[in-house]
């Protein structure tokens, strides 16, 4: 008789489940090919007395699972090089996944990367669903999330930046330099960084004594189209702002293409301040003063708990999170007439 305390094989969850092992088997390894009501009774079954194998799981190959929610622009390519670079130091191959824009991944991603056996899966603005993420413990494959989307689950590590801090300090930049109609774009209301960005752009202007307009608060979506659309509404306020942050730097350079389209000259007539200090943004005209994430020791820290986990060991925290830092170049000044 099992107890609850009991791990099972997989002939005794069969037996329980009243299905063949063949049946465990394949909810074990996370196959596709089991009824949702199968596969919820066996999961019941392993959630209260756990799984015992048989035998020694097999040696995962020299593989890092990268997967994007999508592979656009400069983001991706920083994340890739520091992945690349500190899985070369350990003979790792680094596969790249893109989700095209989903958060979550698919069920049939999740199937290929089981077959494949990687020593870890790295998910960028992305994450897994919790069976998902119960299928890869299972197989004991390790998971760290890298700039997540959402608050992850206290037992999965992750690393991010100071998002809050960023905000504040971009903001905080702009009040020196005498604007007080600072408009911010943020990212989609769902995504982590997105919020702690306006949380630190609020807390600049409440220590300044400057009344947050909801008005110059625009709802972006971290892409340049974004940052075009809600340019051009906030733009054309009777009283329009004298400073925009834009929480990524795709967002800035769709406040460009708005200020140029309405005849606005950068910095005399708007300044603009952007976050992640991608490569391509010290080439725009003016060049963007922004804010700096280390996207690439991001991605080399991510490597760094991955592979500790791969190797059976402990890490001393769950939680990474790299300074953000302020990086002025030419597409902030002083506001022409003054507001203050």
């Amino acid at each position: 008789m099992t107890t609850e305390s009991s791990p099972l094989t997989i002939a005794q969850l069969a037996e329980l489940a009243g299905v063949s092992t063949a049946t465990v088997s394949k909810v074990v390894n996370g196959r596709s090919e089991v009824s949702s009501e199968t596969r919820a009774a066996v999961e019941e079954l392993i959630r209260r007395h756990g799984y015992r194998r048989q035998r020694r799981r097999s040696t995962p190959t020299a593989l890092v699972e990268l997967v994007f929610h999508a592979l656009e622009g400069d983001y991706p390519v920083e994340i890739t090089k520091g992945v690349a670079e500190a899985a070369r130091k350990h003979d790792l191959t680094v596969a790249i996944s893109d989700l095209h824009g989903d958060h979550t991944a698919a069920d049939a991603w999740l199937e290929s990367v089981l077959r494949r056996r990687p020593s870890g899966v790295i998910a960028v603005f992305s994450g897994l669903t919790e069976t998902q993420h119960e299928q890869l413990a299972r197989r004991e494959i390790p998971l760290v999330l890298l700039d997540p989307a959402d608050a992850p689950a206290r037992n999965i590590p992750s690393v991010g930046a100071g998002n809050w801090n960023g905000g504040l300090t971009a903001t905080r930049h702009l009040l020196e330099l005498g604007h007080r109609r600072i408009a911010i774009i943020t990212g989609p209301d769902s995504a982590l960084p997105s919020r702690a960005r306006l949380d630190g752009y609020r807390t600049a202007l409440d220590m300044a004594g400057v009344p947050v307009d909801r008005e110059l608060i625009g709802r972006g979506d971290f892409l340049i189209e974004g940052g075009l659309a809600e340019a051009h509404r906030m733009l054309r306020l009777p009283d329009r702002p004298t400073a925009i942050f834009a929480t990524n730097d795709g967002q800035a350079i769709g406040v460009y293409h708005a200020a140029r389209q309405l005849g606005l000259r950068i910095p005399d007539d708007l300044s603009v301040i952007g976050f992640d200090d991608l490569p391509s943004v010290r080439w725009a005209i003016p060049p963007l003063t922004t804010i700096r994430q280390p996207l690439a020791k991001m991605a080399g820290a991510a490597t760094s708990m991955l592979l500790t986990l791969a190797h059976g060991e402990q890490l001393p925290q769950s939680r990474v999170e790299l300074a953000t830092e302020l990086v002025v170049r030419e597409s902030t000044g002083p506001p022409l007439l003054s507001t203050a």
